[in-house]
């Protein structure tokens, strides 16, 4: 992780129940950085803005939600190590996990997700 003033650790909330832990980093190059450089991560991390995701270098696979302005989600897709995917036009942001945590926290398309502290 960046500089820990540059991420926010809160939860990741569907109905009421929470998901995971969830970091959201605040600055371009920790947005930029994002898990690279990690073995993975225990919990998922949101990047807003953003449109697309890329695994070039990374050390693991990604499930990956695309989500709209109201935290809806409009896609999800697993995404192997070295791949880039196209940009999503109505996407707002992209919330990232380890491959397989989305089956763990029965994470589907149209889910409303709720940030909290």
């Amino acid at each position: 992780m960046g500089n820990p003033e540059s991420t926010m650790t809160c939860w990741l909330v569907r109905d009421g129940r929470v998901l995971a832990s969830l970091e959201i980093p605040q600055t371009r190059r920790d947005k930029a950085r994002g898990l690279l450089g990690r073995a993975g991560i225990d919990g998922a991390m949101l990047i807003r803005p953003a449109r697309s995701v890329h695994t070039v270098g990374m050390k693991f696979a990604l499930d990956v939600a695309i989500l709209d302005k109201s935290n809806v989600v409009i896609k999800t897709l697993r995404v192997r190590k070295h791949r880039i995917t196209a940009p999503i036009w109505r996407a707002n942001a992209v919330l990232e996990a380890e491959a397989g945590a989305f089956g763990q926290w029965d994470l589907k398309i149209g889910d409303e997700l709720e940030i909290r502290d």
